[in-house]
């Protein structure tokens, strides 16, 4: 029987693990082969049908809390066990003072580390270019005979007969230009006239235009200042209308008004004789005073009165009922 596995932690930190030694089972590298073959479509480990649906949950569905729960616990310990192992796993010593930690290679084949590429330079050198030679000059085959003429000075030729179109065609055309430029002259100087002529009958219409644009102008500007001046005096007109109408409403308004005021205002209180309103504000509010202060001292003397009344009456029944008893 084996026994649990035991950890040891070391004082240095580092944790080993150690287990009895047992022996191993016996089996087969392989599974057995089946006796017979069997057809994988009537193999009940086989799913049949579509398998996409099968997954889906419906989005009313609640989670399950104990499936939740149960998955969080093996979470929880996943990581427990992942911070165990770290803890467990053996660390290298920190280095000494003045040392430090560098990288080791531990493979078969060490192979430099270093940033900087070897390259190597190998250079070659060529013959030197020869030009190609000029291709030689092609003479073709001479075939025939040759044949010989003379000719004269004059025969060819003839200077001043020949001369003669030639020169006659330079002195046309030369006159047809000039021609040409004199007539280009004279129809520009005519276009200039014409411009010029054009120029002062247009100036002559703009003056005439603005003559009668000014003419306009003030005539609107003293038919606006007609309409002002009748538009004023109606308005004064009219304002004196109102004025004098208002007069005389006021006048026939104001002839009952100030009676009707004064009567009014005597009714009221604000016309008031001065006695009166001595008698009204100091004579009667201490009348009214000492008025209630008799009262008050006449009701006080009642009920005293009324009190000793009261006990004599009392007492004068108590006396009554002794002999009685």
């Amino acid at each position: 029987m084996a026994s649990a596995p035991n950890n040891h932690r070391k004082p240095s930190g580092s944790c080993t693990f150690s287990s009895r030694p047992r022996p191993m089972e016996t089996r087969s590298r392989y599974k057995e082969a089946p006796d017979k073959h069997v057809n994988i479509m009537y193999d009940r480990r086989i799913v049949r049908g579509n398998t996409y649906g099968q997954l889906v949950i419906p989005t009313t569905a609640q989670p399950d809390p104990a499936e939740i729960q149960r998955q969080q616990e093996i979470r929880r310990k996943s990581i427990a066990l992942k911070r165990a192992q770290e803890q467990c796993r053996a660390k290298t010593p920190e280095a000494l003072q003045g040392r430090k930690h560098i990288d080791v290679q531990t493979d078969l084949y060490l192979e430099e580390l270093s940033n900087v590429i070897v390259a190597t330079e190998i250079e070659c050198q060529t013959d030197a270019f020869l030009d190609r030679p000029a291709s030689p000059l092609f003479i073709p085959t001479k075939s025939g005979e040759d044949v010989a003429t003379q000719t004269e000075e004059e025969e060819l030729f003839d200077f001043d007969r020949e001369v003669q179109p030639v020169v006659e065609v330079l002195v046309g055309k030369t006159i047809e230009q000039s021609l040409l430029e004199v007539m280009e002259e004279e129809e520009l100087a005519c276009l200039k006239a014409q411009q010029r002529a054009f120029h002062e009958l247009r100036n002559i219409h703009l003056a005439d235009v603005q003559r009668l644009q000014e003419k306009e102008r003030r005539h609107s500007e003293e038919k606006e200042r007609r309409i002002a001046q009748q538009t004023e005096v109606l308005r004064k007109e009219k304002e004196t209308a109102e004025k004098i109408a208002a007069r005389a409403y006021t006048k026939q308004h104001l002839a009952d008004l100030v009676p009707t005021a004064f009567t009014s205002l005597r009714s009221k209180g604000y016309f008031d004789d001065p006695v009166e309103t001595d008698i009204e504000t100091h004579f009667l509010p201490w009348l009214m005073d000492e008025v209630n202060s008799n009262l008050a001292r006449r009701y006080a003397v009642r009920e005293l009165l009324d009190n000793i009344i009261h006990d004599v009456a009392q007492k004068r029944l108590e006396q009554f009922k002794e002999p009685e008893t």
